[in-house]
């Protein structure tokens, strides 16, 4: 469906063309005067230079062919700009197209294209922290935003399940359990089918172990050693790695699964472990990779660089990979087992070098094709409510799963307090507030940018928050349900300028979500039903909807409310949360 813009554009193109001026000139943008119109071009000011004659002159002669359009109301003013208005009637069948059309009449720009999103980033045996809220849930909502346009969209969570951690658990657990079968190089019966330790085992056995590292130089050798055996296949080590998996994969699927995030594939670093010899093989043979002080490296530096790109590094001087090696063999099983046209990380933004350094290998080896886009999302970090690193009351990280049940903790109170829904509706409803209120509060946010967290205002009914867009959701919802039979309803013309401004924030559903896609920027769909869900609750204050006499237009009102909260719905649902029956 095409966008009102540039269905205003061409007009006023044509205008210009046929007032005898140049159409490049009639190029329209939204007004920053909305007081004054809706809609503006400021062509005949650059024109006046080119036909040396006053810009105001120019500016009434392309309005006066304007106005020969129904469509809209145009009006030159001094010093020579040109101001829009839509008509009623236009707006009423741009809406009603929406309204019939399949997504609201928006483009499906990636139908037969596959899209990758590398996102969520957790590490096997390791709590989810507060760091691994953002990756999770800008990922999910730009892979959402993707699949909304059209996209085969495959999300993989890229687990951490291959490295150090894995080392120093085997390490600590043969500490103290050495009489386990598993390091026992002679064994050859089978590995017991029930692991050696629980979840609350294995989470106090990595921080132990790490710790321990950083002050008993032998034992970091011995988890560096067991490492890099594990990735050579030691079969006692591959029985305990098993165990880890089996036992922190339900946990970490029970945490993402609270935050509606949800991942097509669970894959991770020990997937992409069998591509490894033969791409580093390749990169040997063919001249990429070359020897520095012992280590195998990727030289990705460009003349045009404005700060150094160390090289990429392929292999250690000891024979171990690392991330880099392995994302690049992550990057090879992708593009032969999905030929996405797009691969899409979403880490902190402090990963920008690796990732520019990883890219560059890529291409420079031929793992992925020109043909296939490759972006990184750096986000910022999430701090406390006084902009300071958000840790626990003793310093320490706060759990991921932690921070979900104070803000759970903090809407229900909300919830039982003011009485909002019956007793048994109260653990559903408070899940959706609270689930908006963490992804809006964090969503609203430019993902570049670091935000404090802030549990009071995100959880907040009024403002720019979460649970305000729910409130509003619920509350079309309550009027559609009074009205009865209103899904047929047929857009009408506005029937006062709050319902014009209502119609005019709708019309810019399409270029929002483009936008958003273009720059990976779930932020403008918070502020676009921010700014829609203001224009309804104004339209709703200053409208008789439902005790409006005349039923004409009683069902006109209907209708523009109905195709609100359908894209509220829609919008929400790109961003990964969704509203309650009753608030």
């Amino acid at each position: 469906m095409e966008k009102i813009l540039d269905i205003i554009t061409e007009k006023m193109k044509r205008a210009f063309a046929d007032a005898g001026y140049d159409a490049s000139y009639g190029r329209v943008t939204v007004s920053n005067r909305p007081d004054l119109c809706e809609y503006q071009c400021n062509g005949a000011l650059a024109a006046a230079k080119q036909y040396h004659c006053a810009p105001i002159q120019i500016a009434k002669a392309v309005a006066e062919k304007l106005n020969a359009d129904d469509d809209s109301l145009v009006e030159a003013v001094m010093p020579g700009f040109i101001n829009l208005k839509l008509s009623g009637a236009f707006l009423e069948n741009y809406l009603e197209n929406m309204r019939t059309a399949p997504d609201f009449g928006v483009e499906k720009t990636g139908a037969g294209k596959t899209i990758v999103v590398d996102y969520g980033g957790a590490n096997v045996a390791k709590p989810l922290h507060i760091g691994h809220l953002r990756p999770a849930i800008i990922g999910e909502a730009m892979k959402r935003l993707y699949a909304f346009f059209g996209y085969n969209t495959i999300g993989d969570v890229h687990l951490g399940d291959w490295g150090l951690q894995m080392g120093l658990i085997i390490a600590e657990l043969q500490d103290r359990q050495p009489n386990l079968p598993y390091f026992d190089p002679n064994f050859m019966g089978e590995y017991p089918a029930e692991p050696p330790f629980t979840l609350s085992d294995l989470e106090k056995l990595y921080p132990a172990a790490s710790a321990r590292k950083k002050v008993d130089e032998a034992f970091a050798r011995r988890a560096h050693t067991a490492t890099f055996e594990l990735q050579q296949g030691r079969r006692g080590y591959r029985a305990i790695w098993q165990h880890i998996m089996n036992v922190s994969l339900p946990d970490l699927r029970r945490i993402y699964d609270s935050l509606d995030v949800h991942f097509e594939k669970w894959l991770g670093e020990s997937d992409a472990d069998p591509y490894i010899p033969a791409m580093v093989a390749e990169m040997k043979e063919k001249g990429y990779a070359v020897l520095s002080d012992g280590a195998w490296v990727i030289p990705v530096a460009e003349e045009t660089d404005k700060k150094e790109v160390p090289p990429c590094i392929l292999v250690k001087s000891d024979g171990s990979s690392i991330y880099a090696t392995t994302d690049l063999a992550t990057m090879v099983q992708r593009m032969r087992d999905w030929h996405p046209d797009k691969m899409l990380y979403v880490t902190d933004k402090r990963q920008a070098l690796h990732f520019e350094q990883v890219f560059r290998a890529a291409r420079k080896c031929g793992i992925v094709p020109d043909t296939t886009a490759l972006e990184h999302i750096g986000h910022g970090t999430m701090n406390g409510k006084d902009g300071k690193p958000f840790k626990t009351r003793d310093g320490g990280v706060l759990r991921l799963e932690t921070l979900i049940a104070d803000m759970t903790a903090f809407v229900r109170a909300k919830v039982v307090e003011n009485k909002i829904v019956d007793a048994s509706e109260v653990d559903a409803t408070t899940a959706k507030i609270a689930l908006a209120a963490l992804k809006y509060g964090d969503l609203s946010n430019q993902p570049t940018k670091d935000y404090n967290f802030d549990l009071e205002r995100f959880a907040a009914f009024e403002g720019n928050t979460g649970p305000y867009i729910l409130y509003t959701i619920v509350r079309i919802k309550s009027i559609l349900a009074k009205y009865g039979d209103w899904a047929h309803l047929p857009i009408q013309p506005p029937a006062n300028p709050f319902a014009k401004d209502l119609m005019n924030v709708i019309t810019r559903l399409q270029p929002t979500l483009e936008a958003a896609l273009a720059s990976s920027a779930p932020n403008l769909i918070c502020a676009y039903i921010y700014e829609l869900a203001g224009a309804v609750n104004k339209f709703y204050h200053e409208t008789p909807v439902l005790k409006e006499p005349d039923a004409t237009l009683k069902a006109g009102h209907i209708a523009l409310l109905g195709l609100a909260k359908n894209i509220l719905e829609t919008c929400i649902h790109i961003l990964g949360f969704s509203a309650p029956e009753k608030m």
